[in-house]
């Protein structure tokens, strides 16, 4: 019988290191790859600069994990939450692990539990060091679920002075795209959008439609048509499938 239950996972936070502003745009994206049974950050939180911290805590029942800072200069949070990581890791209890810093301390932790055949899924900053991107089945720039799921500001809220600048969309990378459909195709050359996205994770563990302006695979696939070819694919009762196919010059 098919297991299809959702995948049980452990949401890790490195509260030195990580910002509270974006804990509920981070939980809905997690929600994407399964079930949070394990929601705990990890700080010194007798000291002042995690008073932030509070109000998610509670709005998100997530656990705070103290974490004396022993020695200036060492990071006692980062040791704390690879060890506890690693003491679920051998519990077998999870699918996969979500880690949130932007600290490359975290590279060998994300690859341990790769190796073992979980899912490990990195939240960080543009600044994180592609060590750790690299190390990880798939890394969300925190900056993307911002401009997704952030609603704009109130009319009486907006003070021209701090408006945040307009997200900057990257260019689409299109031998990536063209390289990952090639990769899923079959002898047609037809590929199922779903497997070229597994091979685009496969390639670049931060590839995100959201970074070129489309929420999702398909519209970054229907703004280049001069490049790629598209159709949806019927099969029973099943809702229809797109598939993408590099386009041949004429």
């Amino acid at each position: 019988m098919t297991d299809t239950r959702p995948a049980r996972l452990a949401v890790l936070i490195d509260a030195d290191n990580a910002q509270p502003s974006i804990i509920g745009d981070l939980f809905t994206e997690v929600a994407r790859y399964g079930v949070p049974v394990i929601r705990r950050a990890y700080g010194d939180w007798t000291t002042p600069n995690l008073g932030g911290w509070k109000d998610q805590l509670h709005a998100h029942a997530i656990k705070p994990m103290q974490q004396f800072a022993y020695t200036c200069g060492k990071n006692s949070t980062d040791s704390a939450m690879i060890i506890d990581a690693m003491d679920l890791l051998h519990s077998k209890r999870f699918d996969g692990f979500c880690l949130i810093s932007s600290d490359s301390d975290f590279t060998s932790l994300a690859s341990r539990i790769r190796e073992e055949g979980l899912l490990a899924l990195g939240f960080g900053n543009r600044q994180t060091p592609q060590a750790f991107v690299a190390a990880c089945n798939r890394f969300i720039y925190t900056d993307l679920l911002r401009a997704q799921h952030s609603p704009p500001p109130k009319a009486e809220e907006r003070q021209p002075a701090l408006q945040a600048a307009p997200v900057a969309w990257e260019p689409a990378p299109v031998e990536l795209l063209k390289n990952s459909v090639e990769a899923a195709a079959d002898e047609s050359g037809w590929a199922y959008l779903s497997a070229v996205g597994g091979k685009l994770a496969q390639q670049a563990p931060d590839f995100d439609s959201r970074r070129y302006g489309h929420p999702k695979l398909s519209g970054l696939f229907k703004s280049l048509p001069e490049v790629f070819e598209m159709t949806r694919q019927k099969q029973g009762d099943s809702m229809p499938h797109w598939l993408v196919k590099v386009r041949t010059a004429a």
